[in-house]
């Protein structure tokens, strides 16, 4: 058995824990079963982005007669997408496994890990151990326990932005991030798109006003099958036919056959713990198979550390390069141990309206029953969003009546996840409204809508402060 200083399980984000270590000194073995670069270069972010940008030109295209410009799209070339869309991507993750094979300090182990005891992997026919592991091994789809499913040849998004061509029909079973996103991605290219979910609306985890507003939009390009599931999934020489009932959520949906031509599964992911046996070297989870980490991203098992989605606090890139900077100082800095902070952590989704979100919904503050002021501003509203007709756009804004800090901005609509980005700055260092509401603002430019909306819940504020402050004495 090989003993190293340091092994990390995972390529995306892990990779900077590696480097790091590495670069101080450290023997690093670093184990990986899949591509090298994570889920988000390989079959997540990146990809997705990528293909998301070829749908916002197709859209442009389809849209275009609105603005007296008159053009159509003569032929999609699917097999040329998928092929610009994978061939940096590919290229890129041969590059960063060949940088690893070629790094001082670093012994790459390709293959299926799994511990068989305290810090002892097997990996492949190699067993190692290390003083320090970082668990950073990310999710897998999770599969519904539908009749057939199995047996159907269905997607995740692990398979369905390489399939060979461009499906006919597709039915998406899930109406999440990954579902908004793939029926733009599919639907703007010519595919006949049925999204399939267990709720009366779309992306429920979003701002309600967000989920109805996208919802409605969706219900404009798709055929939207609302409180409802899969019962069974069936494959035949024609099609894929899914039989859906009612879900038994408030609002449910009625009986119906769906016939397909491809089956994308897109119903949430769950941690690849189990998978690496984690109970065997002590590790905890939580009810979810979450790895448990405190602050410090430390688990209950001294000198093993965890970060990203297999920890499951947000499931985002960013958040995961936010933990593995985190995990990288507080391993070479053990007397200097610093807390990860995830105020003010935003999330976007890349469908047709964007979303761009941060901090805390509506219904969230009630549930809580936490004091908020809130205003929406749309976007026709203004100049620009006049100009390019964006009906369906608003940026929504909830903040503290006292304090004038923002605890949520929910945009939806064209750049969404850009506009939002300027209250993230903001929130993160909780700073006051004010900062965004009295800027100056380039006229007419988009981002004013974010001003007018700052603006309006300021007044509100300021309205709510004026009826707080105490009066005359007399």
């Amino acid at each position: 058995m090989e003993h190293f200083d340091l092994i990390v399980i995972g390529t995306g984000s892990g990779l900077e824990v590696s480097a790091a270590a590495a670069d101080g000194g450290m023997k690093v073995a670093v184990v990986e079963e899949g591509p090298f670069g994570g889920t988000c270069l390989n079959r997540g972010c990146i990809p997705s982005k990528m293909l998301v940008h070829v749908a916002d030109v197709a859209r442009r295209i389809a849209e275009a007669e609105r603005f007296g410009i008159h053009a159509a799209i003569e032929r999609v070339d699917w097999p040329f997408i998928a092929a610009r869309t994978f061939a940096d991507i590919d290229q890129e993750s041969a590059d960063i496994l060949q940088a690893n094979r070629d790094a001082a300090n670093i012994t790459v182990f390709e293959g299926y890990a799994r511990f068989v005891a305290h810090k002892q992997l097997d990996v492949g026919d190699s067993q190692i151990s290390a003083d320090t592991i970082v668990i950073a091994a990310g999710t897998r789809p999770w599969l519904p326990p539908v009749p057939g499913l199995a047996e159907s040849g269905f997607h995740t998004t692990d398979t369905v932005m390489r399939v060979a061509e461009l499906p006919r029909r597709l039915t998406i079973l899930g109406g999440g991030f990954v579902g908004a996103e793939m029926a733009h991605v599919f639907g703007s290219l010519g595919t006949e798109v049925t999204i399939v979910t267990r709720g009366a609306a779309m992306v429920r985890d979003e701002d309600r006003d967000i989920s109805r507003a996208l919802t409605e939009a969706y219900a404009r390009r798709f055929t939207l099958v609302l409180g409802s599931e899969a019962r069974r999934v069936t494959r035949t020489e024609a099609a894929v036919r899914i039989d859906v009932g009612p879900s038994g959520e408030p609002d449910a949906g009625v009986s119906r056959v769906i016939e397909c031509d491809a089956c994308l599964v897109a119903a949430g992911r769950i941690s690849n713990a189990d998978r690496l046996a984690v109970e065997a070297t002590g590790v905890e989870t939580d009810e979810r198979q979450f790895i448990r980490t405190d602050e410090f991203m430390r688990t209950n098992v001294e000198g093993i550390w965890a970060l990203g989605d297999i920890v499951g606090r947000y499931r985002l890139k960013h958040n995961a390069n936010l933990e593995a900077a985190h995990v990288a100082h507080n391993i070479l800095n053990p007397e200097e141990l610093r807390p990860v902070d995830y105020h003010a952590m935003p999330a976007a989704i890349f469908g047709s309206p964007q979303i761009g979100s941060v901090g805390m919904t509506e219904q969230a503050a009630e549930e809580r029953g936490i004091p908020y002021a809130v205003a929406t501003y749309a976007y026709d509203q203004t100049a620009y969003g006049q100009s390019i007709e964006d009906s369906d756009g608003f940026v929504k804004v909830l903040a503290d009546p006292s304090s004038g800090e923002i605890l949520g901005c929910h945009v939806i609509g064209q750049d969404a996840s850009v506009l939002v980005q300027e209250a993230v700055n903001v929130m993160r260092f909780r700073l006051p409204i004010d900062v965004i509401a009295q800027s100056i603002y380039i006229h007419p430019a988009l981002p004013e809508v974010m001003q007018a909306a700052f603006s309006s819940v300021a007044q509100q504020v300021a309205q709510s402060r004026s009826e707080a402050a105490p009066g005359p004495d007399r």
